[in-house]
C-alpha cells in the first residue's frame, strides 16, 4: 500500500478551495483497513487543523462507506485502487477508482440474502452516489454530510 497524500504528505486545498487527500491502495485485503485509517486521519485533521465541523457519526459513516466501496473494488477489480477525499460545502466527497469498467448496480433490499448489501448501505447513508466509467475502469463518487442535522434541514447550510 502506498499512501500518497497530496502536497507534502498532508492535506492541501484545491485551487477551488476544497480540502483534499488521496491515497493509492494495492487492492489486497489489508488495503480496506488502510482506507478506513486514511478517512479517520483526514477527517480528524479537518477538525483539528482546519476547523471543519465533523460529527463522530459522520466520521464513522464515511469509514463505513469507504470500507464498502474499497471492498467492492478489491473484490471485483484486479490491481490498484485510488481513494480521493474532499471537503466542500458541508460535505465530504469520497471517490474510489478501480480498473473494472463494470458499473455497480444496487440490488433490491432482501433481508434473506447473504452478502451483496454494500451498495444498498452506501446509498442509504449518503446524500448522493454516482458511478461513472473512466477511460480505464470506473469511479464511484459518494457524498456525505459532515454534521448530523435535524430531519429536513439542509446539511450544507452554514450556521
Amino acid at each position: 500500500m502506498e499512501r500518497t497524500l497530496s502536497g507534502d504528505d498532508s492535506t492541501t486545498p484545491h485551487s477551488d478551495g476544497r480540502l483534499h487527500a488521496a491515497v493509492a491502495l494495492d487492492g489486497r485485503g489489508p488495503c480496506i483497513a488502510e482506507a478506513r485509517r486514511v478517512v479517520a486521519g483526514f477527517l480528524t485533521e479537518m477538525r483539528a487543523e482546519h476547523g471543519v465541523r465533523v460529527s463522530q457519526r459522520s466520521l464513522e459513516l464515511t469509514q463505513l462507506v469507504v470500507s464498502e466501496l474499497v471492498t467492492n473494488a478489491s473484490k471485483y477489480a484486479s490491481g490498484p485502487i485510488l481513494l480521493d477525499l474532499q471537503i466542500a460545502g458541508g460535505l465530504v466527497e469520497v471517490q474510489v477508482w478501480d480498473s473494472d469498467p463494470a458499473l455497480p448496480v444496487a440490488r433490491a433490499a432482501d433481508a434473506s440474502r447473504i452478502g451483496q448489501h454494500g451498495l444498498e448501505i452506501v446509498t442509504a447513508v449518503c446524500q448522493s452516489v454516482e458511478a461513472a466509467r473512466e477511460p480505464v475502469g470506473k469511479r464511484i463518487t459518494a457524498r456525505l454530510a459532515l454534521v448530523d442535522t435535524p430531519s429536513g434541514e439542509d446539511p450544507t447550510r452554514r450556521r
